[in-house]
């Protein structure tokens, strides 16, 4: 693997404000099996996913980020307009030009922040923090908001089954500022490795190589996925990740109150945990309720943990990501 780490050993910024949103309309197993040849004992056994949500026809990408913005801007008691900088991790934009972020900008009214989108596919959120987290240490931002959005809806082939059971849409978001000695980020680790074919997980029809791929027109635009390769390498990612930012953050596994991986299947985080010698019980999980939201999965399942009180103030916490790239990220915290 190729990394790209920080040896910096700061807790002078973190997050002060987390936010979701999830569109109205849930589709859940027991809909999808009227449109598909699959079943709820199928999709459950195979994924631990029972729904997702599916964003309306007229919402965006940048409406559902916007709206999750708001939540952690209100949770964080910050106005828009004290915001430095918006990042938005996505791989499903609005278009791709301009930038999902500048429509957030202009939605929430940040007149005085700028705007930049991040394509890691599901390493998005970490990566956002990661880069957040730099520039309010450097003291060259004081507020950034990282948004992790998607409509995944958009780019499913509903007539494969091992593909369109997986995704779901939302947003989430976090406000990063300085905050007091003893709490904040501690540490973050980022890897990519472009060695893996990229035909693994890919959307076809979505740049300027779409012309390479020998697929039906009526396949253009639709999201790939090569599910064993995916599997295997997520399996080997996810507990080497999590390894990894815990000994950078000089921590300990027993130090650490929950681990918040990325929602991408049941059995990954059971493989995990099973290689790393923890109970299910130190991992929060909400797939089965939410689905693989890429880039968002990370945020919403903050969110709902809160809600749940599985996350409290205090408490160590490990984000871990892995998506396409292949791209992997974990971050430790003190929340």
């Amino acid at each position: 693997m190729i990394y790209q780490d920080n040896d910096m050993r700061s807790e002078t910024a973190g997050i002060i404000g987390i936010g979701s949103y999830l569109p109205e309309k849930v589709l859940t197993n027991a809909d999808l099996q009227k449109i598909i040849d699959s079943s709820d004992e199928w999709i459950t056994t195979r994924t631990g996913i029972k729904q997702r949500h599916v964003a309306a026809q007229e919402e965006a990408t940048s409406d559902l980020a916007t709206q999750a913005a708001l939540s952690a801007l209100q949770d964080a008691e910050t106005n828009p307009k004290q915001l430095d900088m918006i990042l938005v991790a996505t791989f499903t934009p609005d278009t791709m030009t301009p930038s999902t972020s500048s429509q957030v900008q202009k939605n929430i009214g940040a007149v005085n922040a700028c705007a930049l989108d991040i394509n890691a596919a599901c390493s998005g959120f970490i990566y956002g923090l990661a880069v957040a987290h730099q520039f309010v240490v450097s003291g060259a931002m004081k507020n950034v908001l990282v948004i992790g959005a998607e409509t995944l809806s958009r780019y499913l082939d509903w007539d494969d089954r091992t593909t369109c059971v997986l995704f779901g849409d939302g947003a989430g978001a976090a406000v990063v500022s300085k905050t007091e000695s003893g709490s904040g980020i501690l540490n973050w680790h980022l890897g990519t490795d472009g060695t893996y074919p990229k035909e693994n997980l890919i959307l076809v029809g979505s740049g300027s190589i779409s012309g390479q791929f020998a697929v039906p027109e009526r396949k253009r635009n639709y999201l790939m996925l090569n599910g064993k390769a995916i599997f295997k390498f997520s399996v080997d990612i996810l507990p080497d990740v999590i390894t990894t930012i815990v000994r950078k953050s000089d921590l300990t596994l027993d130090e650490v109150n929950v681990i918040i991986p990325h929602q991408a299947n049941r059995r990954i985080i059971e493989s995990a945990a099973e290689r790393l010698g923890l109970s299910m019980e130190k991992f929060y999980v909400n797939v089965d309720r939410r689905a693989n939201t890429s880039a968002a999965s990370i945020p919403i399942a903050m969110v709902d943990a809160r809600n749940e009180g599985k996350l409290k103030k205090g408490d160590i916490v490990v984000l871990a990501g892995f998506g396409a790239g292949l791209t992997s990220g974990g971050i430790a915290l003190r929340f």
